[in-house]
């Protein structure tokens, strides 16, 4: 179990540093440099990406999406990337940390009402959160239990991936477990998709406060 659970590796200032901090910044890290690379050497594949990214949001979102394909794409890479990092040696899926998809979900939990006041305005956001008045109670457990879901959900899939393969892993010879090794790769992906699509779906919401009609998804 030890191994399924983040260790601590070192102290900064006292501050205990885990193995999926660690990994997390490898794989920042990778990132930053493959990024590099393509757009010295095949700047095509970069665009290939983002247009893939934008069109996956766009009919998610169903509106014109430059001012939310940094955030959201970038999440998308983030997660896709983090879920699977468990498959190299030596390194962890940083989303096995709950505290990382609190940290995701928070961001979330912000940007909907960044984007929601950046769309209607201050007043005019917080006036329609919860109209009637009485709902209001309502719509902060609302807004409370999606990020918890969101951070649950993400944190729950990838842990017990993990889980399953190190079980087999310790019961059956090296390559029986190759299967299962895809099937978490591919978990970790739908789960990056997930985890954008909610995003996507609460911040189209979150700039439809407004609008008597507007069709508020929850999880």
């Amino acid at each position: 179990m030890n191994e399924i659970t983040p260790q601590v590796m070192f102290y900064i200032f006292n501050i205990p540093v885990r193995d999926t901090v660690v990994s997390t910044w490898i794989m920042m890290g990778s990132l930053t440099i493959l990024i590099l690379i393509l757009r010295r050497y095949s700047p095509t594949a970069i665009e290939m990406v983002i247009e893939f990214l934008n069109d996956l949001i766009s009919d998610l979102m169903g509106r014109p999406v430059a001012a939310y394909l940094p955030l959201l794409g970038s999440l998308a890479i983030f997660i896709g990337v983090g879920n699977t990092m468990g498959i190299f040696p030596f390194l962890n899926a940083p989303t096995r940390d709950i505290n990382t998809t609190f940290a995701l979900a928070l961001v979330v939990f912000f940007s909907v009402h960044y984007f929601g006041i950046k769309e209607e305005g201050f007043k005019t956001y917080f006036k329609n959160l919860a109209s009637p008045i009485f709902l209001l109670p309502l719509e902060i457990i609302s807004q409370l239990s999606r990020t918890l879901s969101l951070t649950l959900r993400l944190f729950g899939n990838i842990l017990s991936g993990e889980l399953i393969v190190a079980i087999i892993l310790s019961l059956v010879p090296l390559f029986v477990p190759l299967p299962l090794i895809g099937l978490s790769i591919f978990t970790g992906i739908l789960q990056a998709y997930i985890f954008t699509a909610l995003a996507a779906v609460y911040i189209t919401a979150g700039m439809e406060t407004s609008k008597p009609n507007s069709n508020k998804k929850e999880n």
